[in-house]
């Protein structure tokens, strides 16, 4: 087919038919998966190349940096969708990631197409003593990089299982079966890649039809930091707290302050609205301390 050279890095990017006669137009990509694809910086490389990744680079841009070739990309993720789709029994196939970033992509992948995960710690002689109780014969292999899960790929070697990995254009190729051009260093690019394939694997299935997009987001597959999380529980609460707090309601009624404000202030134990009670000349003082003793033994006298 003829090589993917003028790629143009944009969102707008857009892919020509010609690109991919090697593959069936059913599936050619769409605009949206390159969108999305550059967008996650699937294409961004590393300063350092391997000699064995040549074919998968683009170009070099001015600050070091190298592009890796979008095209190829779409095109191995078809090749290992159909190598997958292949294998009888999904928990044959193992996706494994050592590194943080992929680890919940990995579980994700086995999650939703029936595969079997290993994110964190790989523990060696997991594919070659039968004594551990981690034993396992898997058909194929996933791996998120060949160089943090070396120890993953060298023991696939021993018993023959062969190898899909995510390569950076650092990446070593050595008992890599399908190399993936990806950036396989950035928590976006890695959820997006394992769901581009855990999609297309169902696609080749018949689980998701290609007319309608996937019901699951892409999100689900990224990597989230545990404070990123305590801070989106916190916002929740608080937005809970704040819902369940009812309003103050206010029954009474407010009185004008325009006619309030030239109103007589009622004096101290006379009931406002009363109407006032007339007293006549002398007994104002009397009745005024009429309670008193004072009062009551001048009487007397």
């Amino acid at each position: 087919p003829e090589p993917v050279t003028n790629l143009p890095l944009s969102l707008t990017a857009t892919m020509t038919s010609s690109a991919f006669a090697s593959l069936p137009a059913v599936l050619h990509p769409k605009e949206e998966d390159i969108q999305m694809m550059l967008s996650a910086g699937v294409h961004t490389g590393t300063r350092n190349s391997d000699s064995g990744m040549g074919d998968y680079i683009w170009r070099r841009r001015k600050d070091g940096l190298h592009i890796l070739n979008i095209g190829k990309t779409w095109e191995k993720i078809m090749l290992a969708a159909r190598v997958i789709v292949a294998i009888e029994n999904p928990e044959d196939v193992v996706a494994i990631s050592a590194r943080p970033w992929g680890m919940r992509a990995v579980l994700k992948f086995a999650h939703y197409t029936g595969a079997q995960s290993i994110a964190g710690r790989f523990t060696p002689g997991t594919f070659t003593n039968q004594i551990t109780k981690q034993f396992r014969e898997p058909r194929i292999l996933i791996v998120t990089d060949p160089r943090t899960d070396s120890q993953a790929v060298r023991e696939s070697s021993y018993v023959n299982i062969p190898v899909i990995a995510f390569c950076d254009s650092d990446s070593p190729l050595q008992h890599v079966d399908i190399a993936i051009p990806a950036n396989n260093k950035g928590k976006h690019s890695i959820g997006l890649i394992y769901w581009l394939l855990a999609r297309e694997i169902l696609r080749l299935r018949g689980s998701v039809s290609r007319a309608t997009d996937w019901d699951v987001p892409v999100d689900l597959f990224f990597h989230r930091d545990i404070e990123e999380l305590k801070k989106t529980e916190e916002e929740q609460a608080a937005k809970m707290e704040e819902a369940a707090t009812p309003a103050a309601v206010y029954d009474e009624v407010v009185p004008d302050a325009a006619a309030a404000f030239g109103a007589d202030v009622p004096a101290p134990g006379v009931v406002a609205g009363a109407e006032p009670v007339a007293v006549a000349a002398g007994q104002e003082w009397v009745a005024a301390g009429a309670d008193t003793p004072a009062v009551a033994a001048a009487e007397q006298w």
